[in-house]
């Protein structure tokens, strides 16, 4: 998938964000804050037009929504928490060791991110098999949790040339893709980006640094009920 795609998802979230310190108008003209009401209904429109930009055309967003449904707006946030727990709980040993990461973002995002030093090999798009169990573990949360869109971003360190490296975070986040799809996520639920070497998460210069940029993302979005 193209990269314009992710990138346009950031956008749109900032300018969204950046709006949300404007004010309304009252029934005289007059100037006044946006109410918690308010921000809620433009946030709510903003991550669905955010996950629609990560499936490939309206046709499979109207498919993803009809084979899912989606989540009342008052219960996203009880419905992300318990999913953020039980990710914790489930892999507690591997976030203990530094293997995986959890968080939650803004607007109930939550990001599951494992490291190449667990996953792949170096220059290898291939999951390593001792990471099936963990895999297997994500897969089975992730399935419990089906009102959710998975956006599968590959990430690598700066080793190698530019254009190699995008093409590699592509096929990484791919095999996450293949993996999760044999477990039986559904296609609707799923899609993958590279994003190469331009967000490292550490510094490139220092061999443990360069294990944790290879990487790939698993950046998981409540499906609001339309």
């Amino acid at each position: 998938m193209r990269l314009t795609h992710y990138k346009k998802y950031f956008l749109l979230f900032s300018l969204v964000c950046f709006s949300l310190v404007g004010c309304a108008t009252d029934e005289f003209g007059n100037e006044r804050p946006f109410t918690d009401a308010e921000k809620g209904v433009m946030i709510g429109a903003a991550v669905g037009v955010l996950a629609g930009l990560t499936t490939k055309n309206k046709k499979k967003k109207a498919i993803l929504y009809g084979a899912v449904g989606g989540i009342a707006g008052g219960a996203i946030g009880s419905y992300m928490d318990s999913q953020k727990k039980d990710f914790e709980k489930q892999l507690q040993d591997q976030i203990r060791s530094g293997d995986i990461t959890v968080d939650k973002l803004p607007n109930d995002v939550l990001v599951v991110a494992m490291t190449a030093q667990t996953a792949f090999d170096v220059d290898s798009t291939r999951i390593k098999t001792g990471f099936h169990g963990s895999m297997n573990k994500i897969a089975k949360i992730v399935k419990k949790y089906g009102k959710t869109h998975l956006s599968l971003v590959g990430h690598t360190d700066s080793t190698g040339s530019k254009s190699y490296n995008q093409k590699l975070s592509v096929k990484r986040a791919k095999s996450v893709h293949t993996y999760l799809s044999h477990q039986g996520i559904i296609e609707q639920r799923l899609a993958y980006y590279g994003m190469g070497e331009d967000k490292p998460r550490a510094d490139n210069s220092t061999k443990r640094g360069r294990s944790l940029n290879r990487r790939v993302e698993i950046v998981i979005e409540p499906i609001r009920e339309q």
